[in-house]
């Protein structure tokens, strides 16, 4: 591009710009307006930097024209530089309508192109160009995060592999690599797009092969009912290379979702499987039922019992004892992913478990009635077996509540209540 431009002339600029805007794959606007901001500089350089200069080169003789912008002041204004001011008076010759703080603009004298830009121009349009190429980079594929891409392995480094995709260089992270998985120079693989960033030196493109939406997004293209929106996914969660749940839901009755997704002989789910290393996958159908999600979030163990707690975000899982093991996983796999699944922690327990537990909280609170309420254990034990287990729950509920207990009546309630929170006042730290 160089030697193109310390020869051309008027007629050649054109030529010149539209070659460089093919050979780097970005519009002539952008080459045009790169080679103007050039010319200006070496305007600047020879006329004077203060000056206010303005370049144009006309598109379609490319004829270049030098501007310089003067300011209007008054007539009696005799201390200023020529060169960025003019009088009033002087600036109404050209334009009558020209008023103080108005901009003439005054056409400069041509300048030898060749030299200038050789000397001057040449690095400011490189590097004008240059920084569109990195724009036309960034504004390419800043719209296409959570696409799917076919990506060529470039370079293999300790950390990360540089890739190309379509013809720019991306980057994948040694996390967004599947476990065990390795690749070399000249393979090809399929890849997401996680995150396009604008840095100084050009656009950055992080892809990841163990994103939760990748998937997503290899189940798009093997299952016609999600692409086309009759199929939508709920959440999904995965422990790359190794398993994966995703829940899936349909509002038409008519699709047999979890068989859209397994496909003829399981060919669909074994596709994406196969892309992902042989990662197993659990398709699981979505309930807004929280309880009923975990159930089906926790295959394959069966389970006896389920209480939510949404304040704490806390799910309780009872299992039979010879459940236990498939229902916490290899490693605790199952239920890390079954919790990421439905938002909550999950805690695990065999039935006797519970029932251990359970009896040692309804002898810790109806201990704790007796020695704070001052009532009798028959009481106590009433209270405890309804599930009041400190004296701040008796505190918060109704009195209908606690009257409804069998064997309490409303006075029964009011005076127990009055008790809980004369208790409370007297040792409230």
């Amino acid at each position: 591009m160089a030697s193109n431009l310390t020869i051309m002339g008027n007629k050649e600029i054109l030529l010149v710009a539209e070659n460089i805007a093919h050979e780097k794959s970005i519009s002539l606007q952008e080459v045009i307006e790169a080679m103007q901001e050039g010319i200006k500089l070496a305007a600047k350089k020879k006329y004077g930097h203060h000056l206010d200069i303005d370049c144009k080169i006309d598109r379609k003789t490319g004829q270049i024209k030098l501007y310089n912008k003067l300011e209007v002041v008054a007539d009696d204004n005799e201390n200023f530089d020529v060169r960025t001011r003019i009088t009033l008076k002087h600036a109404k010759e050209e334009n009558s309508e020209a008023e103080i703080g108005d901009l003439i603009v005054q056409e400069l004298p041509p300048m030898d192109l060749s030299r200038v830009v050789a000397q001057v121009a040449r690095n400011e349009i490189i590097n004008k160009i240059k920084e569109a190429e990195k724009n036309k980079e960034y504004n390419e594929f800043k719209d296409r995060v959570g696409e799917i891409v076919s990506a060529l392995v470039k370079k293999v480094g300790l950390k990360n592999i540089v890739m190309e995709v379509e013809g720019y260089e991306a980057v994948i992270h040694e996390s967004g690599l599947i476990s065990r998985e390795s690749f070399r120079v000249g393979d090809r693989m399929r890849c997401y797009i996680e995150d396009v960033r604008k840095e100084p030196h050009g656009a950055q493109i992080f892809l990841s092969r163990t994103h939760p939406q990748f998937l997503v997004r290899l189940f798009e293209q093997e299952v016609p009912e999600l692409y086309e929106g009759n199929i939508e996914v709920k959440a999904v969660a995965r422990d790359a290379g190794s398993r994966a749940k995703i829940a899936i839901y349909s509002r038409r009755d008519d699709i047999d979702i979890i068989g859209s997704f397994i496909g003829i002989r399981g060919s669909r789910v074994q596709s994406v499987s196969s892309e992902l290393r042989g990662e197993k996958i659990d398709i699981i159908k979505w309930s807004p039922n929280v309880a009923e999600l975990v159930v089906s979030g926790l295959t394959p163990a069966k389970i006896s019992k389920v209480v939510v707690d949404e304040e704490n975000d806390l799910i309780e899982v009872v299992v039979a004892e010879d459940q236990l093991s498939l229902a916490i996983g290899r490693g605790g796999q199952n239920v890390k992913l079954a919790s990421k699944l439905v938002g909550y922690k999950i805690d695990v327990m065999t039935e006797e478990q519970e029932s251990a537990r359970r009896t040692t909280e309804f002898n810790q609170a109806s201990e704790l009635f007796i020695k704070a309420l001052d009532v009798e254990d028959v009481i106590a034990n009433l209270l405890a077996s309804e599930s009041f287990l400190t004296v701040e729950s008796i505190v918060e509920a109704d009195i209908s509540e606690i009257a409804s207990i069998e064997g309490f009546d409303e006075e029964v309630a009011k005076e127990i209540k009055k008790r809980a929170e004369e208790y409370l006042q007297k040792n409230v730290v």
